[in-house]
């Protein structure tokens, strides 16, 4: 089974677009092999290096191990991500930059202690200015190599605001300042790049990092397809229940939307199709799922981890806060799958075509263990940035002792490769990030826009609360989830804190989820149509499909906005009735969505909209409206799917 999966991975991968391709294997093969050697050895000591830093074993300032970190990893970015689109291999526009921020960076590790204890914003001698604009110029080139020239065009807008904020109306009116000292500001100082970008990076992120190259090393992500096949299968639409299931399995690990689409979606989406699903119904139910992937625990992208150091809360208070909700997402894709398959009478596949569950047990039972030890020691042992080396160091004992996983000798360098790969590719991506925070924080703006949004929403949120939706999906769009983030984390947060009192957990898990909803909302749908290239479905179509698909995500956040206790940030007991109501919500509204209620059958035309509503006013934490809802859906439900249940199934289209 496990060489079928590859096989059908292999074919399909070949559909994805180029832009979405990663062509870092073929640069790493061009590379000379005392190179790669190299490039090896760094990513160890990068390893060992944070063990130390981590776990106290050496003393060390934390900019010194910051830097050092920087100069262990980024200089791949520059390795494996193109300077042009038709930079097969590694050239000189690629070997310049990653040499030059190798000794930047050493060199900067080297100064921590006098950046420590004397500032150097504003620089104090011409050299540290030229070190501050060759990193700042540095950054931004990976920054354009790995988010494209729109990431950087928007980067490099808010890094020098400062620079013609004296020139801005109203409220983006700033104090004037100089380049050279922006630019110093963006590099040296603890609230750009210096911060909390870098310090999750460095102290949260690459522990999850590793975790997550040692179980693709080991095979974690083959077994969590087969369980999931295995689980799923024989069940009427199995292969789509499977992509649900593989894709949340698959991105609570990976955290990475367009990764998770293209490694489990090449193999679910063939398998949707052949079992009978539409190409756009495949390619859209695996955007959604893999979108759901970013915000499942334990896991999460790297919003979850900055949020918890913005709002300086444990990160496992984020995990508990993410779980129903990303739970009542992948419940109502589940609901969306039932329901059109028993309109559409799809079978599941035969049990004889499927592993069975004992035997992908049998074989991966470690990475169950791996995972279940990871949520204990985050939720509670409490042990946060320690979690995952111990997640990772558990792992190691059972694949040494289990003769199929064991990594083999051979394998180690692919293991430390794909280490270097996962964090500069990461450092490429979130670093320039850190210059967004720089150009706000350095004009103290972002207060002032929080204050004029106050005053705009005066009594009512909704006038604040469409500016930040639509700014969210405007960023999401233009695959800048965590610039979203930040720049709202700013702005909008304080608004809504000031304007309604509304719990801070809450607000900046509202702005997280709108910003990753960007990946399946259209016009601009990424994920929907890196998915539609591989289910070769049309990409519009596919799009609208993975919105209604997806629904349930863009109600979820504002019924936890308003009642906290869906994210566990109130009485358990309200936790317990509004989950409930909500699950009856997430039914209701798949139901209306696929016109099939379950239990009942199909429901007919006239009463779906209704359904639909009704499933909203009994998500909404407000009991009247809740109330109301239940009284028409019961009604609807009675009159609705028995006046359908004469007419004949209709064929999937």
């Amino acid at each position: 089974m496990s060489a079928e999966i590859t096989s059908v991975h292999a074919a399909a991968a070949a559909t994805v677009p180029e832009s979405f391709r990663d062509r870092a294997e073929d640069r790493w093969t061009s590379m000379p092999g005392w190179l790669r050697g190299v490039i090896l050895l760094m990513s160890a000591a990068g390893v060992a290096l944070s063990v130390s830093y981590i776990f106290a074993l050496i003393p060390m300032l934390d900019l010194t191990y910051y830097f050092l970190l920087m100069a262990a990893y980024l200089p791949v970015a520059y390795l494996l991500l193109p300077a042009w689109k038709g930079e097969a291999r590694v050239t000189w526009a690629s070997y310049l930059p990653a040499l030059a921020i190798c000794l930047l960076t050493l060199l900067m590790a080297w100064h921590a202690r006098s950046l420590v204890f004397g500032t150097w914003v504003p620089v104090k001698a011409p050299w540290q200015l030229w070190i501050a604009a060759a990193i700042f110029v540095l950054v931004l080139d990976a920054a354009r190599r790995s988010g494209g020239y729109v990431f950087l065009a928007i980067v490099v807008a808010l890094a020098l605001y400062p620079v013609y904020a004296e020139y801005m109306p109203g409220i983006l009116w700033g104090p004037p300042t100089s380049l050279p000292r922006t630019i110093a500001f963006n590099v040296f100082s603890g609230d750009a790049m210096l911060g909390v970008v870098t310090r999750v990076v460095g102290e949260l992120i690459i522990g999850f990092l590793i975790l997550a190259a040692l179980m693709v090393a080991t095979g974690a992500a083959d077994f969590f397809l087969q369980l999931a096949m295995a689980l799923m299968g024989t069940s009427r639409g199995g292969p789509a229940k499977v992509s649900v299931l593989a894709s949340g399995f698959f991105g609570s690990l990976s955290g990475s939307i367009f990764g998770n689409v293209v490694s489990t979606g090449s193999v679910t989406i063939p398998s949707m199709k052949k079992a009978g699903f539409p190409g756009h119904y495949a390619g859209a139910l695996e955007a959604c799922a893999s979108t759901g992937g970013m915000l499942m625990p334990p896991v999460m992208g790297a919003v979850a981890f900055i949020m918890a150091d913005f709002t300086n809360t444990e990160y496992r208070v984020i995990v508990m806060a993410a779980l129903i909700p990303s739970l009542l997402y992948y419940f109502g894709l589940y609901c969306h799958v039932d329901g059109f398959s028993a309109r559409h009478g799809l079978k599941g596949l035969k049990r004889a075509d499927l592993p069975r569950v004992r035997a992908v047990l049998k074989d991966g039972w470690p990475f169950l263990v791996v995972l279940v030890f990871l949520v204990w020691g985050l939720v509670f042992m409490r042990w946060e940035r320690l979690t995952p080396f111990y997640a990772s160091a558990l792992l190691l004992v059972l694949t040494t002792l289990h003769p199929r996983l064991r990594i083999k000798v051979s394998r180690i360098p692919d293991l430390f490769y794909q280490i270097s790969k996962l964090l500069s590719q990461t450092m490429g991506l979130l670093l320039p990030t850190s210059f967004i925070l720089g150009g706000l924080m350095a004009t103290g703006v972002a207060p002032v826009i929080a204050a004029s949004l106050v005053r705009m929403g005066g009594d009512g949120l909704v006038p604040v609360l469409a500016i930040g939706i639509g700014v969210c999906l405007i960023f999401g769009m233009l695959g800048m989830i965590v610039a979203a983030y930040l720049m709202l984390a700013l702005t909008l947060a304080p608004a809504l804190e000031q304007i309604a009192g509304l719990n801070t957990l809450a607000i900046h898990l509202f702005i997280a989820y709108y910003a990753s909803l960007a990946a399946i909302t259209p016009p601009v749908a990424l994920a929907a149509f890196l998915a539609s290239r591989i289910s070769d479905s049309d990409p519009i179509k596919t799009s609208m499909h993975a919105a209604r698909l997806g629904i349930v995500l863009y109600f979820v956040p504002i019924f936890f906005l308003f009642e906290p206790a869906l994210i566990f940030q109130g009485p358990f007991h309200l936790t317990v009735i509004w989950t409930l109501l909500n699950v009856l919500a997430v039914i209701l509204i798949a139901a209306a969505s696929e016109g099939h209620m379950p239990f009942r059958g199909r429901m007919a035309n006239w009463a779906r909209l209704p359904l639909f509503a009704c499933g909203l006013l009994i998500g909404f934490p407000e009991w009247k409206s809740t109330s109301v809802g239940l009284l028409i859906a019961v009604a609807l439900i009675a009159l609705g799917a028995r006046t359908a249940t004469s007419r004949a199934p209709t064929t999937a289209t």
